[in-house]
Parts: structure tokens; C-alpha cells; sequence
């Protein structure tokens, strides 16, 4: 008498990707509501006076702008982890059954990749396109090492030779901002220019098979449990409306109210200060009104490679930008055009 046993990983796998793709559309969604909950200071009429007001194309655009550098870094990072598990392991399907990781990387389209690596090469600083690279130079050897395994003159020139000389092209040419960084007591940004180039040719091959999970997975785990609270922690603090500085004549003289404009009707104006709390301006009362501009960033590092400053990514150079002016509106600052009859400043 035989007893047949099933293996139910593979059922259980599929499983757990059917509700990973249900679960991932609702996670945009929460963003947008934790993102009106914030800025209405936890107050629940106002949040509701915002989710009537607020555009939420104009929140998708927020979303978008300040998350447009993270979901590259997912892709990537996953191609790479899940490669390194299927050509460490003897069969690759098999890893792929058992692995939620390898089934992504194993499926994960040619041009997706393509489209990440283009996307991060627009969207990354330039101190984080050395890791940029090295995940290039591995999924391109991983990817040599899957799909052609009985080539060893290839395997030796994408796993070793073109990995070790575009690390030796890449440091030559990062070289000027490491010595900058080390002198200025930049560790951090010398490590993030000086130790992707020498570790790229260590993650296009295979490790032992009984590691090859602890290499893989839990690194995929932690950047798992990481990624909501990095998303949320950057769109919660993305600006959603606009700052705005509004002239009021209410009789008592003129003053000044700032905040963020939330929407103008036929009979007033409102805006929610940055207490949390809403002003109604009756449209009879309002003199003028001005958009305030977003502070400009602060350059955190004043190291440069090449005339490149590393904390600058290539979209922020070579898109067009507001020129920088030292007038700002009086209005931003919260004085009246005619100071002469201001009685009061708003908040």
C-alpha cells in the first residue's frame, strides 16, 4: 500500500499572490485617506469638508511626485534578490514553486526592468546612481546565468568581465566626489559613490543553496515591512493643496490670512490654516489673493561629481524650474499690501 503525499506549497503560494494583487490597489487608496486625515489635524468634520473639496487627481499627482523614485528600487530589488535564488538553487522551477520571490523574478517581463532603470536613472540622486548600476550589472549577469547556463565564455564576460571593468569606469570617474565627500567628513555619501562599483560582480552568481534563502529572502522581508513605512512617511508630508495668502477687508481694517486655499465659491473663499483650523471668507471681504511658493530645498550637500551636485537627481536638472528671486510677496509673509491700515495678521 502506497501513500501519495501532495505537496500544497505551490497551492498555498498562488494563494498568497492572489491576495498580495487584491490587497494592492487599496494601498493608494489608504495613502489618499491618511493623507486627508494629516492635514486636517485628526479632526473628522474636516477631513470630510476636505475629501468634498480636494481633487483627488491633484492627490494621485502628489502621490505620484513624491513615490516616482521608490517604486523603481522595488522592481529592481526584487529582480535582483529572486535571481540570485533561482540560479542558486539546482532547479530553478522548483525555487519557483516554493518562492513567491523567484515567481516574481522568473515572470517579471524584459521591459519592465528596462522601464525601471530608466525611470531610477531620471529619479535617483546622483549619489545613489552607483547602486543603480550595480543592480544593472547583476540582473544582467543573473539573467546571462538563467538563460543561457551552458555558455561559460559568456557567463565569464557578463559575470565577471563587464561587471568588474564598468565598477573600474565608474570609480575613475566618481573618484574627484569620494576624495571631496572624505574631506568634508561626507562618509555616508563617500560609501554610497565608492562601495557599489566593488560589490557588482559579487551578486551575479550563485550562492551555496542552503544560504541561498537567508541571502534572498530576508532581505526581501525587511525591505518589505520597510517600503509602507518609508511611502507613507514621504506622502504624508507632500502638499496636496496650495499655500496660498488671501487680503481681507473685514471692516476692522485690513489683514492678512495664510493657508492653504481649499476651494472658491460663488460666496466665499476657504482656506484651512496651518493649526488645522477652517476659515471662511465671505468673497465681498477678500481684496486679493496670491499662490505662495513651496520653500525652496535645502542643499544638503554641497558635494560634486563632475559639476554634478549629489544630491540632485538628472529630472530636477534638466527639468525647467521657477526662477529663484529674493522678492517675496508681502502677502506670503503675512503683511498687507498696505501695511499703513493693517490692523491684524492672520495665522
Amino acid at each position: 500500500m502506497s501513500v501519495e503525499v501532495i505537496d500544497r506549497r505551490p497551492r498555498l503560494r498562488r494563494a498568497q499572490l492572489n491576495w498580495l494583487l487584491t490587497a494592492l490597489p487599496a494601498f493608494p487608496l489608504v495613502l489618499l485617506v491618511l493623507r486627508l486625515w494629516y492635514l486636517s489635524r485628526q479632526d473628522l468634520p474636516t477631513m470630510l469638508l476636505l475629501v468634498q473639496y480636494v481633487s483627488p487627481l491633484g492627490m494621485i499627482s502628489a502621490l505620484i511626485i513624491a513615490l516616482i523614485g521608490i517604486i523603481p528600487a522595488i522592481v529592481l530589488v526584487l529582480r535582483t534578490l529572486g535571481g540570485i535564488l533561482l540560479v542558486s538553487s539546482p532547479d530553478p522551477n522548483e525555487a519557483a514553486r516554493r518562492s513567491l520571490l523567484g515567481l516574481t523574478a522568473l515572470r517579471m517581463p524584459d521591459w519592465v526592468v528596462v522601464l525601471a532603470v530608466g525611470l531610477a536613472g531620471f529619479t535617483w540622486q546622483m549619489r545613489m546612481l552607483p547602486a543603480l548600476l550595480m543592480l544593472v550589472v547583476a540582473i544582467l549577469g543573473l539573467t546571462a546565468v538563467q538563460r543561457f547556463p551552458g555558455e561559460r565564455r559568456m557567463l565569464v564576460v557578463a559575470t565577471l568581465a563587464v561587471p568588474i571593468a564598468l565598477g573600474v569606469v565608474e570609480l575613475i570617474w566618481v573618484w574627484p566626489g569620494i576624495r571631496v565627500a572624505l574631506s568634508a567628513g561626507e562618509t555616508s555619501t563617500a560609501l554610497l559613490l565608492v562601495v557599489p562599483p566593488l560589490l557588482g560582480w559579487l551578486l551575479t552568481g550563485p550562492v551555496p543553496p542552503r544560504a541561498a534563502r537567508l541571502a534572498t529572502h530576508w532581505p526581501a522581508v525587511l525591505a518589505t515591512l520597510a517600503a509602507p513605512i518609508v511611502v507613507g512617511a514621504l506622502f504624508l508630508r507632500a502638499p496636496v493643496l496650495p499655500n496660498s495668502a488671501v487680503e481681507i477687508d473685514d471692516g476692522a481694517g485690513i489683514r492678512v490670512v495664510r493657508g492653504q486655499l481649499v476651494t472658491v465659491d460663488d460666496t466665499a473663499t476657504t482656506v484651512l490654516q496651518r493649526g488645522g483650523d477652517v476659515v471662511f471668507i465671505p468673497n465681498a471681504q477678500v481684496r486679493s489673493k496670491t499662490l505662495c511658493p513651496e520653500p525652496v530645498r535645502a542643499q544638503h550637500s554641497r558635494i560634486t561629481v563632475r559639476g554634478w551636485a549629489v544630491d540632485e537627481s538628472a529630472l530636477e536638472w534638466a527639468a525647467p524650474t521657477r526662477p529663484v528671486t529674493g522678492e517675496v510677496d508681502p502677502r506670503c509673509l503675512g503683511r498687507a499690501l498696505e501695511p499703513t491700515t493693517t490692523k491684524g495678521v492672520g495665522r
